[in-house]
């Protein structure tokens, strides 16, 4: 039967191991000796071929439905920096916005004047600061802070 299995998954252009007989015909088959006889037996029926076995897509979906949920994406779960994962433009957003706050506040409280509020808001538009370290890095490096404001910053401590 070895020799029927083999030109049987050469006809039906499948592995050995799909290929099948029926069992109440297994004499039939027996005396089938060429590739032109086990043509004739497929196309009987007597021999045929197993469905190919797929792999399941069962648990990945689960797992897609969770992850759509905002489940399991912890920190075991992540893969690459969190700069990568995250869309550029919401980065972006993010930071000026941050930025552009500090900026606000330290206008509100006098710490800097019209005109250095409208030169920092400048470059923060352009992408100039790297975050809000960056900014407060620059004012100190520029010495932007106001007179008043540096008076009460050394008394206050």
């Amino acid at each position: 039967m070895d020799l029927q299995k083999r030109l049987g998954s050469q006809v039906l252009k499948c592995g050995v191991g799909r290929v099948r007989f029926d069992p109440s015909q297994l004499e039939e088959i027996k005396k089938a000796i060429t590739r032109f006889d086990i043509q004739r037996l497929v196309s009987k029926g007597l021999i045929y071929k197993l469905q190919a076995q797929g792999i399941s897509r069962s648990r990945a979906k689960q797992t897609a439905s969770q992850k759509r949920k905002g489940r399991q994406k912890g920190q075991g779960s992540r893969k690459g920096k969190s700069t990568a994962r995250l869309n550029p433009k919401t980065r972006w957003v993010k930071a000026v916005r941050a930025q552009r706050e500090l900026l606000r506040n330290l206008r509100e409280g006098g710490w800097i004047d019209n005109a250095g509020f409208k030169e920092l808001y400048a470059k923060v538009k352009g992408g100039f600061f790297r975050s809000v370290n960056h900014i407060k890095i620059y004012i100190k490096e520029q010495d932007l802070v106001k007179g008043a404001a540096k008076a009460v910053k050394t008394d206050g401590k």
